[in-house]
């Protein structure tokens, strides 16, 4: 009957209804373990298989062996060599990870100590921890050359202003939609006085708005020495009654003085929707917009751009100004946006989320440990052991972020969200360990396992759950790693900490928390409280833990889940359902909108949400801003009709590629070149160096070029409004910002400023180079 016992190895043994094979806890033994639906069966050694070992097999179980009776060779499949290859791979880690569990079990304190130093000394990298919070740092591909020739243009053109801007509108309660009413003037320019005259302080000292703006000309339709605010860059459509409250409330006719504002383009670029007669005269609007413009005086420090003067007064006048203005202005409402805006709402939400995280800890505390154990209380629960996962995936972290800090990665503000996903990898192996430190109790009592057996029961428990530890942390780890190759610096540096972090988590689960729970499966042998392992416990449950007793879950899992799915009906019902999710989740991918919108990353009760959408519904995007620079003065000067004359060669665009709107205004075309032609057209250069002419209309040589240009440019000059970003030179050719010899560059930042017509770019770059 027996003459074939190999055969037991290629057959599924079947008692009642259900059978378990499960693969061998280690490479030195062979086991089978045969189970029904009433007992679970202890198991049958066979090393090697032997006659007398069937026999006894017969003896525990002589309804396993019917099918084995009657077996032949030809019935037994040859193994593919990819199965061979998979065998020995199984084999191999399952003996490595018998070898590390032997040690740790063996020494389970000595592995505490050394695993506890191992991540206190790589946590000492995060002393060279590089944060970084610019955006062009996080987001924009590092290398391209878009983003060399973007930093390029930003060392000739750094940026040098703090942008605050508040749209005014009617109130909800007022009648007319109309804000070019007398009394709401009024009320906009109390609101602008507010802001113009309020006052913030930085290291004792004290500072207003014509302290810190950004210095230029052109701000007040007539130019008053011994008003400040016209020696600021401020936008608006107040400027017409230079920003003086008893100069509006003298004007008879306010629509007409603001019709002078400029063309039509030019008012729809400060006025929300406005409406014109047939003869063009301003007749109403929905919106003003004042836009404020401070100096830049912002600092980077370990990768962190700040500028505390500028956003002190940004948080103390500004924001508090426009925000008390709806309560103390009934008839106006004001949406808005400071430079500090988007950091205060973002930062607001990330230092919410890290409060999560902490939630997220104890939440995942009071569940691990509710769960481990067998009991809640008492003998065989497990929360010292739930606190023992927590403390494993901190270690991971902090160790996985100093050697990544060491390794140069920068970190950012998503890097925040790391906690939560390294909980869930940590606490998954928690779980796997400590399930097959129960499956490997073989029935025994406790009170009755020495310490030679705890340890090959952790030996034999790290085996069987080594594998399954490893591929999941494996395929995490290659994925994150993959990702880690993103052009984008922080979606880059996110998954190499996190490929770190992984690589950290499976290391110390099969050693540190391993350790930890041998130390905890003595503490239950010697009938000693959880958390409170010195104190002893005075009586014996009646109830023994012996091993036997499943979970909740694994019984679930085991008795009901299986088995439902596993059945005739269960089979076609399972596929059905997930090839519908399947189908689902192929539309929805189809449907999934592409956005690189910053207003994602807002709260959406945030007032930036609310500012964003008056801008849409009043001042509607009409395309995207085009900016060139030109490099080497004298070319330039040699081409200077044909720059002048750009706007001839842009025209009739605004429908074909590549798409740029119409040079009729300021708002859709600036050229300082363009301008200072029409200036010397004129008045010559009497005002402006007073240079010769030549028959071309310009200076006669190169020199003088220059000396006009920066003349006419300057922010007190005839050209001011070119004057924020025209010329850029070397530094030792700079004084005070004026331009005194040769030209290096030219840009068309304030000088050729074309917009996009339609939000539809279709390779413009391309076709630039047949006009430019």
């Amino acid at each position: 009957m027996f003459s074939k016992p190999d055969a037991l190895f290629h057959t599924l043994l079947s008692v009642t209804t259900t059978t378990y094979f499960f693969p061998p806890p280690s490479p030195f033994s062979t086991y089978l373990l045969v189970s029904n639906l009433d007992e679970r069966c202890p198991w049958v050694e066979l090393s090697p298989p032997t006659a007398s070992s069937l026999s006894n097999l017969a003896v525990l179980h002589p309804n396993a062996l019917t099918m084995i009776a009657d077996q032949s060779p030809t019935q037994t499949r040859q193994s593919t060599c990819l199965e061979r290859a998979g065998d020995s791979i199984d084999r191999s880690i399952h003996g490595f990870f018998y070898r590390v569990g032997r040690f740790c079990c063996n020494r389970p304190k000595t592995t505490i100590g050394i695993a506890l130093a191992i991540s206190i000394i790589c946590a000492a990298g995060m002393a060279k921890l590089t944060p970084e919070n610019r955006p062009e740092k996080l987001w924009v591909p590092q290398g391209t050359q878009a983003g060399i020739e973007e930093e390029q243009f930003f060392e000739y053109f750094p940026a040098n202003s703090r942008f605050q801007n508040v749209i005014i509108s009617s109130s909800k309660n007022d009648g007319s939609s109309n804000v070019l009413t007398k009394d709401k003037l009024v009320n906009t320019m109390k609101l602008h006085e507010s802001i113009e005259s309020g006052v913030s302080s930085y290291n004792g000292t004290s500072y207003t708005f014509s302290d810190l703006c950004t210095v230029a000309g052109g701000s007040c339709v007539s130019y008053d020495v011994n008003n400040p605010i016209c020696n600021c860059l401020v936008i608006s459509v107040l400027k017409m009654w230079n920003y003086d409250l008893a100069t509006l409330e003298a004007d008879e006719d306010i629509l007409s003085t603001l019709t002078n504002y400029g063309t039509k383009e030019d008012l729809s670029g400060v006025l929300g929707n406005p409406s014109f007669d047939s003869s063009g005269k301003l007749v109403s609007a929905e919106a003003i917009s004042i836009s404020y413009f401070l100096a830049d005086r912002s600092i980077v420090e370990d990768g962190s751009e700040t500028d505390p003067i500028n956003e002190e007064w940004e948080k103390t006048v500004f924001l508090e100004s426009v925000q008390g203005a709806e309560q103390e202005y009934t008839n106006i409402y004001p949406t808005y946006l400071s430079s500090r805006s988007f950091a205060d709402e973002f930062g607001g939400e990330i230092q919410g989320d890290l409060v999560y995280v902490q939630v997220s800890y104890v939440v995942a505390f009071i569940f691990v440990g509710a769960t481990m154990g067998s009991r809640l209380c008492g003998r065989g629960s497990r929360w010292a052991m739930a606190f023992s996962a927590l403390v494993l995936v901190a270690m991971s972290t902090v160790a996985g972020f100093g050697v990544a800090s060491l390794a140069g990665l920068i970190y950012g503000p998503v890097h925040s969200v790391l906690p939560f996903v390294l909980l869930g990898i940590g606490v998954d192996d928690a779980f796997v360990i400590a399930n097959a430190f129960d499956r490997e109790r073989e029935g025994v009592p406790r009170e009755k396992e020495d310490d030679e057996s705890l340890v090959k029961r952790g030996a034999r428990a790290l085996a069987r759950s080594g594998a399954s530890i490893t591929v999941t942390s494996l395929t995490d780890l290659v994925a994150f790693a993959i990702s880690a190759s993103s052009a984008l610096p922080a979606l880059g540096s996110f998954c190499a900490f996190a490929s770190i972090n992984i690589f950290f988590l499976w290391a110390l689960s099969a050693t540190f928390f391993t350790s930890t729970m041998l130390l905890d499966e003595k503490r239950q042998r010697d009938n000693r409280r959880d958390m409170l392992c010195c104190l002893k416990r005075k009586t014996i449950s009646d109830e023994e833990d012996n091993g036997s007793k499943e979970g909740f879950i694994s019984r679930y899992f085991r008795y009901y889940h299986g088995p439902a799915i596993l059945s005739k009906a269960g089979k076609p019902v399972t596929l059905l359902v997930f090839a519908g999710l399947l189908g689902f989740g192929i539309y929805g991918t189809m449907e999934l909108p592409v956005e690189d919108s910053s207003r994602s990353f807002i709260p959406s009760d945030s007032y930036v949400n609310d500012y964003a959408a008056a801008a849409d519904n009043y001042f509607p995007s009409s395309g995207t801003s085009l900016y060139i620079t030109f490099e080497n003065g004298e070319d330039i000067y040699a081409s200077r009709t044909s720059l002048s004359a750009l706007d001839s060669r842009v025209s009739g665009l605004s429908d074909k590629s590549p798409y740029i709107a119409e040079p009729d205004s300021v708002t859709t075309y600036q050229n300082v070149m363009a301008g200072m032609k029409n200036y010397l057209s004129t008045y010559g250069t009497a005002a402006i160096g007073n240079v010769t002419l030549g028959e071309d209309g310009w200076p006669t040589n190169y020199v003088d070029f220059v000396a006009s240009l920066s003349a006419y440019a300057s922010i007190f000059g005839p050209g001011a409004p070119y004057a924020q970003v025209t010329l850029c030179m070397p530094s030792s050719l700079r004084t005070n910002n004026t331009c005194v010899s040769n030209m290096y560059c030219l840009s068309l930042n304030r000088m050729f400023h074309f917009r996009q017509a339609k939000p539809i770019w279709k390779r413009y770059e391309s076709n630039l180079s047949t006009f430019v």
